[in-house]
């Protein structure tokens, strides 16, 4: 980790430390461990990162981790735990030990033990270093992401071959066994395709009529026909901890004129978008261009019309750096993004596209093959 040794010489600090689950992404990159119980990462300048972890765990994490590894009674936590009964005090004295210097915190650190270890040993913190490098993906972090990214796309399918099998009934789709066909029994059929690929979806958006209008509603009750649905599938591998991110816009039955010009055109953005990605493109000026694309079209940025980013990274985080906004910095060859031009407007409904890729020296490699489905 290069990143985090230049790191810690520019803070003057001996030592990088991370704590919590795998549910933290620093710590899932740092470590590659799976644990639900809290485990401490620590690394020098010049060093193997080291891991500390509960005994039951030790020859598991040698296995999983390409850390070192430390029981937390070779640590001394046990021994410090007699003189200071406090937990968190104690885990605290076992970090300031090993790191034996000022300390280097991820800006995600648990304050309480941050307090802690400031009480024992100088504290800074590093917010750059680790976001630019897990922004840059490898070969193995890339082909993970695909696994996600094919998982997806099977639960898309299945979601909307569920769709096209119902039929408009006056305002809403019914099932062929006569049931209103409902966002939930349509979650629910893209939440069992993915556990069927080792994946895990939470809060996937199925919106449809009016919802859309709002970006992320998740959807509830019966589908309406006639009209959009915004579907939208962003599941984590249990295994390695990777996501994946698609959005399709479909309607069953005839569509409103306006929505079939809003699709069109959000389509058109996507299509703009991906022809000006490459490496050291900016992801500011990207989104202005898409944004001027919707303004010549006679669509608002705000406060309706296009009200979000144009794109966002995807690894170990569903949303993470870099950001394809505003603010938004170049992009570098490796970055895995998505790319999901939108259009939201109450009382008429939305349209979102979202396609993964990776950003190369010379343009976009789309991860994403399933087509763009519209009325089905």
């Amino acid at each position: 980790m290069d990143a985090l040794d230049d790191a810690l010489q520019k803070a003057g600090a001996e030592a990088f430390v991370a704590y919590g689950t795998s549910e933290d992404a620093t710590l899932r990159y740092l470590t590659s461990f799976r644990t639900s119980d809290p485990i401490i990462y620590l690394k020098r300048i010049g060093e193997q990162g080291t891991i500390i972890v509960p005994a039951m765990e030790v020859h598991r994490a040698g296995i999983e981790s390409p850390c070192s590894v430390m029981s937390r009674a070779d640590a001394g936590f046990f021994t410090i735990l007699k003189e200071e009964p406090d937990p968190l005090k104690a885990t605290a004295r076992v970090i300031a030990d090993l790191a034996d210097g000022d300390i280097l915190l991820p800006p995600e650190f648990p304050f309480g033990l941050a307090m802690e270890i400031m009480s024992l040993r100088p504290v800074s913190v590093e917010k750059d270093a680790l976001t630019t490098l897990r922004a840059v993906k490898s070969r193995q972090e890339m082909d993970q992401i695909r696994r996600v990214q094919h998982a997806t796309e099977d639960a898309m399918n299945r979601a909307i071959s569920m769709i096209q099998r119902s039929e408009p009934v006056h305002d809403h789709l019914v099932t062929p066994e006569g049931e209103a066909l409902t966002s939930e029994m349509v979650r629910y059929e893209i939440h069992s395709a993915l556990l069927r690929h080792g994946c895990r979806g939470m809060d996937t958006i199925v919106a449809s009529g009016e919802e859309t209008a709002d970006v992320h509603l998740r959807g509830s009750g019966p589908i309406t026909a006639d009209a959009p649905i915004i579907i939208d599938i962003f599941p984590q591998d249990e295994e390695t901890g990777y996501f994946a991110d698609m959005t399709r816009t479909v309607v069953r039955g005839e569509a409103a004129p306006e929505i079939r010009e809003m699709h069109a055109t959000v389509s058109d953005a996507q299509i703009l978008a991906f022809s000006l990605i490459r490496d050291g493109a900016d992801g500011s000026a990207i989104y202005q261009a898409v944004a001027s694309h919707f303004r010549d079209a006679g669509y608002e940025t705000e406060p309706n019309g296009f009200v979000h980013s144009l794109g966002h990274g995807v690894g170990l985080e569903v949303h993470e750096s870099p950001g394809l906004n505003m603010r938004g910095s170049p992009l570098v060859a490796g970055n895995i993004i998505t790319i999901e031009p939108g259009l939201y407007y109450p009382g008429i409904g939305g349209v979102r596209i979202e396609d993964l890729g990776a950003v190369t020296k010379d343009g976009f490699d789309r991860f994403t093959n399933f087509p763009e489905i519209f009325c089905i």
